[in-house]
């Protein structure tokens, strides 16, 4: 950016119900000034506006309109998931880069679409993948850092809510809803990739949804740890908190985390497997200042686009861990082991066939190996930073 300190025009897309949680971060934040708001229903938008002191803010239905009038330089978007493709395209196509709410998009296939699409474009794409933001879970991770070589963690899910609504009828309600945000979290802990996975769904007895609300899938992760996830949502009584319950075995100790209060971690000292020396991990690893959720998201989106650094939630990187989702409900259909690789290049196949964009069918042919292609583009390279 010309200032590197200015705060970057956005547009939000989408005024729905997490679209004013975002309105709302967005006219508190320095580090944006909102410049517009776009929605199919404006004057829902008008409303929320209102309601939050924001009346000033224009309004419009068009994304393409709407940006050059008021001289958007990024793009928010908070559409339901499966607008997210449409609208990223456009936005990517008008020389914007975008934050986008999870999932990048409802199937992987086209997930990849929109990844070879920031690279015809050389756009940026980042999903906003919120609950990697929390302080706490940061501290975990440093804490994991200092157990050396990591065998086995595991994430306890345990809720009971009753959503009513399309939650209650969708198939694979678990898995598909809630567990990216587990499983995109091990890979943020780990700092690897998954492998293969073997998942079993279930719906208990006294459960209130039509799909199953119940699974337990364990990961082969590229650094040989194994990641095992066990959660339920209609599991009443000793709830783990949204975040779920995590552990985190390695050659050195053990480190747990609640999903909320700062972790802690037992360390065995010398190579003779001694005493514990939990006190080695006592000082707190948690930054009190880093924002958390959304704002976190938002702030390292806002500081990609100053710096040119890649973002975590990079699209390349981020289609890794809806790739864990689509394999644990292949695997519990077919009863099978799963390997990642071959759920990218079936999705690979399918977005090349279907992928009406040249420059991004182009990008898409270009890929032997589309596993290759996201790990090479989602770890390296530069951002544009905002002129």
């Amino acid at each position: 950016m010309a200032d590197p300190a200015a705060p970057v025009r956005v547009v939000q897309v989408g005024a729905g119900g997490m679209g004013r949680a975002w309105l709302r971060l967005l006219g508190e934040s320095a580090d944006v000034e909102l410049a517009g708001v776009v929605d199919l229903n404006p004057q829902a938008a008008r409303d929320a506006l209102d309601d939050l002191g924001l009346a000033s803010v224009p309004v419009g239905t068009s994304l393409t309109e709407l940006a050059g009038a008021v001289g958007a330089q990024a793009v928010v978007n908070v559409t339901v998931p499966a607008a997210h493709h449409p609208v990223n395209v456009e936005a990517q196509f008008l020389g914007l880069p975008v934050l986008c709410e999870k999932p990048a998009a409802p199937t992987v296939s086209e997930a990849l679409s929109l990844a070879a699409m920031a690279e015809a474009t050389g756009q940026l794409l980042m999903i906003s993948q919120s609950r990697r933001y929390f302080r706490t879970l940061a501290a975990f991770r440093r804490q994991a850092a200092l157990l050396g070589e990591i065998g086995l963690l595991t994430c306890d899910f345990f809720k009971a809510p009753h959503f009513g609504g399309f939650r209650e009828e969708m198939e694979h309600v678990l898995l598909v809803d809630m567990a990216i945000h587990a499983f995109d979290a091990a890979r943020y802990l780990l700092g690897q990739d998954p492998v293969s996975v073997y998942c079993e769904e279930f719906n208990p007895g006294w459960s209130w949804y039509a799909g199953d609300a119940a699974a337990t899938a364990v990961f082969e992760m590229d650094g040989g740890t194994r990641f095992v996830y066990t959660g339920s949502w209609c599991a009443d009584g000793l709830e783990t908190s949204w975040n779920g319950s995590w552990r985190i075995n390695g050659a050195n100790g053990t480190a747990v985390w609640d999903g909320g209060s700062e972790p802690v971690a037992e360390r065995v000292s010398g190579d003779d497997g001694g005493a514990p020396d939990s006190a080695s991990l006592s000082p707190s690893f948690v930054d009190e200042e880093a924002p958390e959720e959304i704002a976190g998201a938002l702030a390292e989106f806002v500081r990609s686009l100053r710096t040119g650094e890649v973002p975590s939630g990079e699209i390349h990187a981020n289609v890794l861990s809806l790739a864990m989702v689509e394999a644990a409900v292949k695997s519990s259909q077919t009863g099978q082991r799963v390997l990642i690789r071959d759920v990218l290049d079936d999705a690979h196949r399918q977005a090349l066939a279907v992928e009406p964009v040249a420059a991004a069918k182009e990008v898409l042919a270009a890929w032997t190996s589309p596993l290759e292609a996201l790990q090479r583009a989602g770890y390296a390279g530069s951002v544009t930073p905002v002129p």
